[in-house]
């Protein structure tokens, strides 16, 4: 058989073949177990959207040393003040209403010492200053109910922040605490996530419920690509071997 192959100049390319196969279909089915997960999650993420909400603070606790992405989305409620005067602005344009930011405020939680951020909804371009939409700036102690959310990376293609101008393209808690408060930190202890308001500010702005639940799931896309690549190779090996074969079987050949 090895023979025939060699006479065939076939043996190279049924080694890689016999090789290229079982990685292929391997990843076909390593993506279907990635689109099982993908699709655990993203129920998982929904129930916690719609569940009851949950102190803070006890949230927080309560992850005893896991990560924040093990509860992130998780709705809570936060009693506290917000600090108005350090906010920062996300940047965050709208398909519906054009540039506009994410007010993110610091919030100091009631009875301790703890702070943590709060995106407390989108402004369009024309209501940044705080003086535009003076009803929302809800002073004293109140509450807010949202989602939490994890500090950010910077993705590729993100632009660095700039902390001079105070505009930011993605969640730098630590960057965003050191430009609200400066070389003498935070007015207490740092809590490292934040919330999205779910509810818009007296006077609508901003408006809240800013968390865009779209998680991407193109696993079974991926898997079907994997395997389409596999019988796609083998159909082109069956045809070209089979080529090859009779031509060397033929006579003259």
């Amino acid at each position: 058989m090895l023979a025939r192959l060699r006479d065939a100049k076939l043996l190279v390319p049924t080694i890689v073949v016999a090789l290229s196969l079982p990685i292929l279909v391997g990843l076909g089915f390593w993506q279907l177990e990635r689109l099982a997960w993908k699709e655990g999650l993203i129920t998982a993420i929904t129930e916690r959207t719609k569940a009851e909400p949950v102190d803070v603070g006890a949230f927080f606790d309560g992850l005893a040393g896991k990560p924040l992405e093990a509860g992130e989305y998780t709705r809570v409620t936060a009693r506290g003040r917000f600090v108005h005067d350090k906010e920062l602005y996300l940047y965050a344009p709208s398909s519906t209403q054009g540039p506009g930011f994410h007010v993110v405020t610091p919030f100091v939680l009631a009875g301790t010492e703890r702070v943590l951020l709060v995106n407390r909804g989108f402004v369009p371009e024309g209501m940044r200053e705080p003086a535009a939409r003076a009803e929302g700036q809800v002073g004293g102690e109140t509450s807010v109910t949202g989602l939490v959310r994890q500090p950010g990376a910077q993705a590729r293609f993100v632009p660095e922040n700039d902390q001079k101008a105070n505009l930011w393209f993605w969640r730098d808690f630590d960057g965003m605490m050191a430009a609200a408060f400066g070389a003498g930190g935070t007015p207490g202890q740092p809590l490292p996530l934040y919330i999205d308001a779910e509810a818009a500010a007296p006077g609508g702005w901003p408006k809240g419920g800013a968390t865009e639940l779209k998680l991407p799931n193109r696993h079974l896309e991926y898997a079907l690509t994997w395997f389409g690549l596999a019988a796609a190779l083998a159909a082109i090996f069956v045809m070209y071997a089979s080529g090859r074969l009779r031509r060397m079987t033929a006579p003259g050949g």
